[in-house]
This record gives C-alpha cells, structure tokens and sequence, in this order.
C-alpha cells in the first residue's frame, strides 16, 4: 500500500514536472503544503526528503524549499535499476529486446566479468522507455551462468533486475560505473530516434552480486534530455573519481 508521504511526493513531483513550480521558484510553506494534504509536518518532511534524495528540490536553513531540476536525477551513492528510478520519479518504464544472442567472450569481456576468454556470454541488445518514448538503449554482456535464466525472461520484461531476483533469487549489489559522451551511431539513431551523430550520454557499468562476481558489463547509451545523474561529495568522502578517457 502506498504511504501517505509517497502520494505526496508524487503530487509535488508532477507540479514540478508540468511547470506548477518551475525551477527556481519556492515551494509553498510547511504549514500551507501540511494544511492543503491535511497531514503533519513530519508526514510532508518525509515527501520532502523524497524530492530532495532525487535532487528536485533543496533547502537551507530558515527559507522555503526550491525547485533545483525538472527531472529525477540519479544519485551515484545508492544502486538502483532504471525500472525503479524511473518509478520513484512518476514515471512509467518499459522496454523490449531487439537481439541476443550467446557468443565466446572477448578478452576484455572476459577480463570484466572475470571469466576465461572463448567462455559463453549472452549478449543483449535492449531498448529501455519512458512514458512509451525511447531513453536508453543497452548492449548488456552477461555472464554465462545467467544466460538461462535472462533468456527466460519475455522481451518486454520491465525490470530485468527484480525479475532475476524473483526467478533465481540472484542479487545485484554493486556497481561500478563510468561516464562519457558519445555520438550516436546508426542503430542509436535509429532505436533512439536522433540524428546520427547527435550527442549520447554513455554509461558504462559492471555489476556484481554481494559476493563480487560479476553478473554483467553493459554499454548504456541515453537520449538527451532524459536522464539526470548527481554525485554528492564532501571534503571526508567522493564516490566519483576522475580518470583519463582510456580508463
């Protein structure tokens, strides 16, 4: 059952999103939003802790909260499929696969997902959705202990990450990731419709279960103007390290 500060935090979310509180305005006072849901300030700090871990709003001390983005962003400092960022930001994911296929690993696949080079990996080639529209498109390698169980999976699987957890009780906890810009290529454009050559936000990231063996390697590939990713640091920790474009 949804909480009542989850029904909140949805409502705020969507008056950011059509423009009710465009970015740069403050959001209405503690009292007013508590008076207008008819719940405690507690219940609305809670919505509001939502928003902020998001990064759609921000507060200080003494003054009313502001609206900082649009968009959800995706924080660094915590794992989450795209199914449930999209679903925490309002939003309705999908997908469908276009291809897989099992082939040998390459030396670096191999390398990745520490496995021997020429054992199996299945590679997938995925196009994941928002609200209907094309976002991201995946070229994931997975480890050929889960080839079975990802091929079981239907093709319009939502999230890939809960169904394996439901089907074989596999656990994804660990990821690594690294950021880069792309121009989009031939099957880019076409699956993402954009021009070729246009501007792509690359993720690349390995995943691994609780134990450190990695479950997969992808080549994630996002349209512009869907996603947002933040990092949060300060001067006793940063999650995000800078490396040279080979690394």
């Amino acid at each position: 059952m949804t909480r009542r500060h989850e029904e909140i935090a949805d409502e705020l979310r969507r008056a950011i999103a059509d423009g009710s509180y465009p970015v740069g305005a403050a959001l209405p006072s503690e009292s007013e939003l508590a008076s207008t849901h008819g719940v405690s300030r507690g219940t609305l700090r809670q919505a509001f802790g939502t928003l902020q871990s998001e990064g759609l709003i921000g507060s200080r001390q003494g003054a009313r909260r502001v609206v900082l983005a649009a968009t959800p962003s995706q924080s660094f400092t915590e794992l989450r499929s795209f199914a449930q960022w999209a679903r925490a930001g309002g939003r309705t994911p999908g997908g469908r696969v276009l291809s897989s296929r099992r082939a040998r690993a390459t030396e670096a696949e191999a390398a990745q997902l520490q496995l021997a080079p020429g054992d199996t990996v299945l590679h997938v080639l995925r196009v994941r959705t928002l609200d209907g529209d094309p976002a991201l498109l995946e070229r994931t390698v997975y480890a050929g202990w889960t080839a079975e169980a990802v091929e079981a999976l239907p093709d319009d699987c939502e999230s890939v990450t809960q169904s394996l957890y439901d089907a074989v009780g596999l656990v994804m906890s660990h990821g690594e990731h690294h950021l880069d810009a792309v121009p989009a290529g031939t099957v880019d454009a076409r699956e993402l419709s954009v021009r070729r050559g246009s501007p792509l936000l690359r993720v690349r990231r390995t995943t691994t279960t609780t134990e450190g063996r990695p479950v997969e390697t992808s080549d994630d590939r996002y349209r512009p103007g869907t996603v947002v990713f933040t990092v949060r640091n300060s001067v006793q920790t940063n999650p995000l390290a800078r490396t040279s474009p080979d690394h």
